[in-house]
């Protein structure tokens, strides 16, 4: 694997956190690394709802990109609670 995959699929595993916020409400079942054309790395992970309200967790590792002022996307990884590295959903 190349080096930034393996940094991206790092960074990803470090923010993985199943986990239930409200009996209606969870997250880090999935996380997201996102590398920006400049170099930076930003994660994020998903909030699932029962309304289905939620954001996956690589939506949420761009808007973190995003609000750290940067808008462009060189690489996208997304992991399962089990560390396999997953097809992103799609939505991005």
């Amino acid at each position: 694997m190349d080096k930034i995959w393996s940094e991206l699929y790092s960074e990803a595993m470090k923010v993985i956190n199943p986990r239930e916020l409200s009996y209606i409400v969870q997250a880090g079942g999935v996380a997201a690394a996102v590398e920006s054309v400049s170099g930076r790395i930003y994660v994020g992970v998903c909030i699932d709802t029962a309304c289905t309200l939620g954001v996956c967790a690589e939506r949420n590792a761009i808007f973190h990109m995003i609000t750290s002022g940067e808008n462009a996307i060189r690489r996208v990884i997304a992991v399962d609670r089990g560390g396999k590295a997953i097809t992103p959903c799609g939505a991005c």
